[in-house]
C-alpha cells in the first residue's frame, strides 16, 4: 500500500511531497547574489558583476532576509555594511556554494573511464607518491591504474617502446627530457649509531648499472679521492634500504628515504657530500583523458612543489 502525503506517487508506490513553487530557505541563487554583495560597494555593483539589475540585487537579499527572519545588511545611500547575522551568514554561504559546486562538478559530465598505464621508481612509491594516486583514485575511481615500479632507465625504454603513458623518475645531470617536477638531496643512509671507519674504503651498497644515483655517487667518490668497495648490490631502493638497515654499509639515497631505523652515519660531516637528484615526469606522444587527467594532478600537486 502506498502512502501519499500533500504530494505525488512515483511508480515503486513511494510518496514524495509536493514542494513546486516553494523556494528553500538558503536557496542558492540568493546565497550566490548575498555573497557578491557583501564583497560590494553597493548593490548596483553587485548587480554589475553578476549581470543583474539592482532592484533584483534588491529582491534577492529582500527574500533571503525574509526567509531567514533577520536583517542581514544595514544600508543606505552610501554605505552597505553586513549586520551581525549577516556576518555569520557569510560563512554559511560559502560553505554551502563551495559545496554545492563540488556536487555539480562531480555529477556534471561523463565519468572518467580507462586505464593508465604509470611507472615510477620504487622510491617515489615509498615516499610522497602514493598520497598522489589516492588523489586521483577518489576522483576518478572507474580508472584503471597499471603501476609498473622499476629503475628509472628500465622505465624510459618502456615509455619508448610505448608500453607506459606516464613516468616519474630520476633526469641525469646535463638531460633536458621530461618536465621537471621536484629535486632532492642525496644522503649517505646507514643503520642508526654508524660510525664509519674513514681509514677504510667505503662500504657501499648500491643499484645496479645504469643507475642514475649509482652513478651520481661514483662520481662524487672519485672526485672527493675516497676510495670504496661495493659490499652489495640490489636492483630495487627497498633491497638497499633493506641491507643497509642490516648493517653491510651505506647505502646513497635519496633525501626522503631516511626513517628512525635508517640514518645518516654519525661523522657524516667528515664524508663527501652528495649531489641533489632531479624527478621529473615524462608521457607518451599521444595521452588518453585519464592518462592526461593523472599527469595534470601530479603536476600540481605537492610532489610537483618539492
Amino acid at each position: 500500500m502506498a502512502l501519499t502525503v500533500n504530494g505525488n506517487v512515483d511508480n515503486n508506490g513511494i510518496s514524495f511531497p509536493a514542494f513546486e513553487g516553494i523556494a528553500p530557505m538558503l536557496n542558492p541563487v540568493w546565497l550566490h547574489t548575498f555573497t557578491t554583495a557583501a564583497a560590494s560597494a553597493s548593490f548596483t555593483e553587485a548587480g554589475r558583476q553578476l549581470g543583474l539589475t539592482q532592484s533584483s540585487v534588491s529582491d534577492h537579499i529582500r527574500r533571503l532576509e525574509q526567509s531567514l527572519g533577520r536583517r542581514l545588511f544595514v544600508r543606505d545611500t552610501h554605505s552597505l555594511a553586513l549586520t551581525a547575522d549577516g556576518e555569520s551568514l557569510l560563512v554559511h554561504a560559502r560553505l554551502i556554494l563551495q559545496a554545492h559546486a563540488r556536487a555539480e562538478a562531480q555529477f556534471s559530465g561523463a565519468r572518467l573511464r580507462g586505464r593508465v598505464r604509470f611507472g615510477t621508481s620504487d622510491d617515489l612509491a615509498m615516499g610522497p607518491l602514493p598520497d598522489m594516486l589516492a588523489a586521483f583514485r577518489n576522483q576518478h575511481p572507474e580508472v584503471e591504474l597499471e603501476i609498473t615500479i622499476g629503475l628509472t632507465s628500465e622505465l624510459y625504454a618502456l615509455l619508448d617502446q610505448g608500453k607506459l603513458d606516464l613516468l616519474v623518475g630520476k633526469r641525469r645531470s646535463g638531460e633536458s627530457r621530461g618536465h621537471s617536477m621536484f629535486s632532492t638531496p642525496m644522503q649517505w643512509l646507514a643503520r642508526p649509531e654508524t660510525h664509519v671507519d674513514l681509514s677504510q674504503p667505503l662500504p657501499l651498497i648500491l643499484l645496479p648499472e645504469p643507475s642514475i644515483t649509482r652513478e651520481a655517487t661514483l662520481q662524487t667518490l672519485g672526485k672527493s679521492g675516497r676510495h670504496w668497495r661495493i659490499v652489495c648490490t640490489s636492483g630495487s631502493h627497498a633491497g638497499c634500504m633493506a641491507a643497509a638497515r642490516g648493517g653491510l654499509g651505506l647505502a646513497a639515497l635519496p633525501q626522503h628515504l631516511a626513517s628512525r631505523d635508517l640514518t645518516a652515519p654519525l661523522n657524516n660531516a667528515s664524508l663527501p657530500v652528495l649531489p641533489d637528484v632531479e624527478y621529473v615526469a615524462l608521457t607518451a606522444r599521444r595521452l588518453s583523458k585519464p592518462a592526461d587527467t593523472l599527469y595534470q594532478i601530479l603536476m600540481s600537486s605537492r610532489l610537483s612543489r618539492g
